[in-house]
């Protein structure tokens, strides 16, 4: 889905939902991050494991900026790749984006382009490696970071747990591709249907939001995703 068709989805979802106040006009933009031309600012982390000195090498936490596997072409994107011990793993990356209104919601639409190599109806520890693997975004006013509470490294921001979501992150889907195939697959994730959840988030004083896309995941064992664009539609009222 390209991002004229996400602006024209995109506006019809807006027009069946509601803001804060009851102005009449609505500003919108979008803003798109195409990964084969660059990381264009995008930080990769982890979160929801044990915070030890030897978790990331146990964990085989990986981050790269990289080609997509060679069946898709010779494209760049983003690759994060984790072995899932804690059945809670949390990869994600981070953008912030300035010149917002100050202290302002805005409904965001996203769409997040990403290859995957985990066929429906795949089953493994915990969970199936597809459908067990929830792929979410959503905007914070303060940088997501992973912070340590009880011996663990934690979201400081409210994603949610596996399949349900948080103050700062909505559920997009799976990461699950068809069952005929099990080479890596691009495939698009998006809130831009009137039947998606809604997604509204405020700019904090100095008219910035931290943009956050992840996997939270419940199977047990390596996920490895390469993420190609990130597209996200903001309107506001005013």
């Amino acid at each position: 889905m390209c991002c004229r068709t996400l602006l024209f989805i995109g506006l019809i979802f807006l027009s069946s939902c509601s803001f804060p106040d009851n102005h009449p006009e609505i500003a919108v933009f979008s803003i798109s991050f195409d990964f084969n031309h660059s990381q264009s600012g995008w930080e990769a982390d982890f979160a929801d494991l044990p915070a030890l000195p030897t978790d990331s090498s146990f964990y085989e936490l990986q981050v790269a900026y990289t080609h997509l596997p060679p069946n898709l072409g010779f494209r760049k994107s983003i690759m994060l790749s984790g072995n899932n011990h804690s059945d809670d793993l949390f990869m994600f990356i981070k953008k912030k984006i300035t010149g917002l209104m100050p202290n302002t919601s805005y409904n965001l639409v996203f769409e997040v382009e990403l290859a995957s190599n985990t066929p429906y109806g795949s089953v493994g520890a915990g969970g199936s490696p597809g459908e067990s693997v929830y792929i979410k975004a959503g905007a914070s006013q303060i940088e997501p970071k992973k912070m340590i509470e009880d011996n663990r490294y934690v979201l400081n921001v409210d994603k949610g747990n596996q399949s349900m979501p948080g103050v700062n992150a909505i559920v997009l889907g799976d990461i699950a591709i068809p069952s005929s195939t099990s080479e890596y697959t691009l495939i698009s994730r998006s809130n831009a249907s009137p039947s998606s959840q809604p997604y509204i988030a405020q700019s904090n004083n100095d008219g910035e939001l931290w943009l956050l896309v992840g996997t939270d995941s419940g199977f047990e064992g390596i996920t490895t995703v390469y993420y190609t664009k990130v597209n996200v539609l903001f309107s506001t009222k005013y």
